[in-house]
């Protein structure tokens, strides 16, 4: 599969102006209307009262927020059904998920319980979406709906909806592995710190394709007798590093919105829902600790030559791009059973190290950044320009809203 670099290229151009050019943006999304409610999701048979007591309208500035925060969770819970048809323990109806055997059991070697796991993240990020867009709504609001951009093909493998058309890609993918090091480093990008990446993952598939090239019943069990090329552990692996990497910025995302946020409410509404995405964090950190332990370690790619190595082995290790006692040969940095955030500077570094959520500023874990980062990743690959524009707009309005106080 060719690899398309057109919208982040038009990414990079827009945000070049970014700063100048957010009041306008804000300006350009009320004007915009009329295109957002031919989007909007059906529901006319809520009320503006029926959900809460108060019913006041919300500031502009808290609309902005909950807008970019919903169109956040449309994409995640695109991205969760998809890997919740091949991996899932249970479908949308709660029923039994047969999914796809060899992804399924590529996915229990990390954990036992991975199918469940990713039944719940999917069904964490549907219920968002759909709160969000009901209490917008219930505001005299018109939810973002990205529905009318499901245009990309997705899995043809055992397993998927083959017929239903996403809005992300999840087939060749570019996943962003720097925070592994950035959670581990007394370094805090907040200051100006930068990572190198753990992996170079580059046009990498995170599911089956197809049964063709994944077999859908090839089981593997791990270990295997000798490590080795084995495509469908390797894809499965991939999916462990996309899901970290992925609730990993909506950890940065919710306590940036909500450091905006004018509304009591609408400041209880990202904090919830924020504080739940720092639960998956967590969960998706651990579990992609044992891709690149024993005994999954080994485990290479056959198609892409993507390997997985052991990173608890000092003989992978590498220092490229870590300094000071970040770069020293079996530091914590690449110690894989660590799951908590690691102290790091926080305000100033004379204050002393703390374990906190990083970043916490727009500029590294805001809005554009979020989209800007999502679009990297490749999980755009395929859409036109007229839905980055969109997601461009919505960035730039949450990000031009002035923090309280």
């Amino acid at each position: 599969m060719k690899k398309s670099t057109r919208n982040v290229t038009e990414l990079e151009t827009a945000n070049s102006t970014e700063k100048q050019e957010m009041d306008l943006n804000w300006s350009r999304l009320v004007r915009r209307r009329k295109f957002l409610q031919g989007l909007a999701a059906s529901g006319a048979g809520l009320s503006a009262t029926s959900l809460f007591a108060d019913s006041k309208k919300l500031h502009k500035g808290d609309v902005a927020l909950l807008q970019f925060a919903l169109t956040a969770e449309q994409l995640e819970a695109d991205l969760w059904q998809q890997y919740n048809e091949l991996g899932g323990a249970v479908d949308s109806n709660d029923n039994a998920n047969p999914g796809n055997p060899a992804y399924v059991a590529a996915l229990q070697n990390l954990d036992g319980d991975m199918p469940q796991y990713i039944s719940d993240n999917t069904d964490d990020e549907i219920s968002h979406a759909a709160f969000l867009a009901a209490y917008l709504k219930s505001k005299g609001e018109t939810p973002v709906d990205l529905s009318s951009f499901k245009r990309l093909a997705g899995s043809q493998a055992t397993g998927a909806n083959k017929s239903a058309k996403r809005i992300t890609n999840l087939m060749s993918l570019n996943v962003d592995t720097s925070w592994y090091f950035r959670y581990r480093s007394t370094q805090n990008p907040d200051l100006g710190a930068t990572f190198p990446q753990l992996l170079t993952i580059k046009n990498q598939p995170a599911i089956p394709l197809n049964d063709t090239d994944t077999n859908p019943n090839t089981v593997i069990k791990i270990p295997p007798s000798t490590p080795g090329p084995n495509r469908m552990q390797a894809i499965a692996n991939t999916a462990s590093m996309h899901f970290a990497f992925i609730e990993q910025g909506g950890s940065s995302l919710y306590p940036i919105l909500a450091l905006k946020a004018t509304s009591g409410e609408v400041l209880r509404i990202l904090l919830s829902i924020g504080g739940v995405e720092i639960d998956h964090f967590g969960l998706w950190h651990d579990k992609l600790g044992n891709a690149i332990s024993q005994p999954v370690a080994g485990i290479s790619d056959p198609e892409t030559m993507l390997t997985f190595p052991d990173f608890n082995d000092t003989a992978n290790q590498h220092n490229a791009g870590l300094s000071g006692a970040d770069s020293a040969a079996g530091s914590q940095m690449f110690q894989t059973n660590l799951i908590l955030a690691e102290p790091t500077q926080f305000l100033d570094p004379n204050l002393g190290p703390v374990s906190i959520i990083r970043p916490t500023l727009d500029e590294s874990g805001g809005a554009v950044a979020t989209i800007k980062a999502f679009a990297a990743d490749n999980l755009f690959l395929g859409q036109g320009q007229d839905f980055i524009n969109l997601l461009l707009e919505l960035a730039a309005a949450a990000d031009a809203v002035e923090e309280r106080g």
